[in-house]
C-alpha cells in the first residue's frame, strides 16, 4: 500500500513538471516563431533563420514530452536555450538587445535541471557568456558592449540566479515537508496509533490484494482472528494504562512470531487479525499454537504488577467461492467456539 502511494506521488510530481515544460516549450516556440516572422521584414537573415530553427526545436521538445521521455525534452529545451542565448550575445540580436534575453535562463535552469545541476549549469553558462563578451575582436568579430553594460548585466544576472536558486530551494523544502506530512497522515490512516500495527482498513485492503494475487497462483490463504481472554478484567483491575501496555507488548510478540510476508493487524479493541499468505489451515494451526503458547508464557510487567494473559484464536482458510467478509465471519465463528470451549485454545 505504501509503495503504491509512493509511486502515486512520484507520478504526480513528474506530471506537474511535464506540464510546466510543455507550457514552456509552447511559449518558447510561439515567441521565437513570432520574432522570426517579424525578422522576415528586416535585414538580419541569420538571426531570422536561427529563430525559426529554435522554434522548430521547441516544437520537437513538445512532441517528445507527449510521446517519449520528459528528460529528453527537458535537455532539448534547456541546452537549445543556452545555444540561442550564446548566439544572441555573440551577434547582439536586434539593436544590441540580445543579451537582455539571458535573464530567462536562471529560473528555467533551476526548475528544469534541479537546484544542484541548475546552479552548476548557470555557472558554466555565465562563464561562457563572459568569454564571448570579452573575446578579443582581432580573434573573432562579435557584438561590442560597453564595460558598464557588461558589469551591470553580470550583476543583474547573478542577482536573478541567486533569487531563482533561493526560490527553488524553498520550493523543494516545502515539497519535502508536504510529502512528510502526507506520509504521516497516510500512516495515521493505515496504522493503529497505539500498537503501530495495520488497522482494520489497511488489513481489509491487504486481504483483497492477497486474495487476487493468490487466486492467480492457486495458493492458499489463511487468517487468524485472535481475542484476548478476560481483557476487560485487566482494565478493571489494573487500569486502562495497563491494558494499553498489554496490547502493545502482545502486538510486538505477534509480530515476532510470524513471517515477513505475514501481516498482523489490530482488528478492533482486543481483537487481532493475522493474515497468512501461502498458508493452508493445517499449516496455520502450527503457527497458531506457537503464538498461543508464547502469549500464555509471556508476563506483562506494569508498575508492581505481573499480568498474565491468554488468547483464543479462530482459524479460517479462504475457499475459491468465498468472499473476504465470509472468510472473516468464518474465523469469527471459530473464535467464538474457542471461547465457548474454555478459552486459551485454537479452533478448529
Amino acid at each position: 500500500m505504501l509503495e503504491r502511494i509512493k509511486k502515486y506521488r512520484t507520478s504526480n510530481g513528474e506530471l506537474e513538471q511535464a506540464r510546466v515544460i510543455s507550457l514552456f516549450s509552447l511559449v518558447g516556440m510561439s515567441i521565437t516563431f513570432l520574432m522570426g516572422f517579424i525578422g522576415l521584414f528586416g535585414d538580419n537573415t541569420t538571426l531570422t533563420v536561427v529563430l525559426f530553427v529554435a522554434s522548430f526545436v521547441y516544437l520537437l521538445a513538445f512532441l517528445f514530452i507527449k510521446r517519449f521521455d520528459i528528460t529528453v525534452s527537458a535537455n532539448i529545451i534547456i541546452y537549445s536555450l543556452y545555444l540561442l542565448m550564446f548566439y544572441l550575445v555573440f551577434s547582439g540580436g536586434v539593436s544590441q538587445t540580445g543579451p537582455l534575453w539571458i535573464f530567462i535562463v536562471a529560473p528555467v535552469s533551476v526548475y528544469v535541471l534541479g537546484l544542484r545541476h541548475g546552479v552548476i549549469s548557470l555557472f558554466i553558462f555565465l562563464c561562457t557568456i563572459c568569454i564571448i563578451m570579452f573575446l578579443p575582436q582581432q580573434w573573432v568579430a562579435h557584438a561590442q558592449y560597453t564595460n558598464e553594460f557588461k558589469v551591470r548585466l553580470f550583476i543583474s544576472f547573478l542577482t536573478l540566479s541567486f533569487l531563482s536558486a533561493l526560490y527553488e530551494y524553498s520550493r523543494m523544502l516545502a515539497f519535502k515537508n508536504a510529502i512528510e506530512i502526507s506520509k504521516q497522515y497516510q500512516q495515521l490512516a493505515m496504522r493503529d496509533p497505539l500498537t503501530k500495527l495495520a488497522n482494520r482498513r489497511n488489513a481489509a485492503a491487504i486481504l483483497e490484494q492477497e486474495k487476487a494475487r493468490l487466486q492467480r497462483n492457486n495458493e492458499p490463504l489463511s487468517v487468524l482472528l485472535c481475542d484476548l481472554d478476560h481483557f476487560k478484567a485487566v482494565n478493571d483491575k489494573y487500569g486502562h494504562n495497563a491494558g494499553d501496555r498489554v496490547l502493545t507488548e502482545l502486538s510486538a510478540l505477534f509480530t515476532e512470531q510470524v513471517r515477513k510476508q505475514d501481516c498482523v493487524a489490530r482488528w478492533g479493541g482486543e481483537e487481532f487479525l493475522i493474515i497468512l499468505p501461502q498458508t493452508s489451515s493445517e499449516q496455520a494451526r502450527i503457527i497458531t499454537e506457537k503464538i498461543r503458547n508464547s502469549v500464555a508464557q509471556h508476563t506483562v510487567n506494569f508498575l508492581d504488577h505481573n499480568i498474565h494473559i491468554t488468547i483464543s484464536i479462530g482459524i479460517s482458510q479462504l475457499s475459491e467461492d468465498q468472499s473476504i467478509d465470509e472468510l472473516i465471519n468464518t474465523a469469527d465463528k471459530c473464535l467464538y467456539q474457542a471461547k465457548t470451549l474454555g478459552r486459551n485454545r485454537v479452533y478448529p
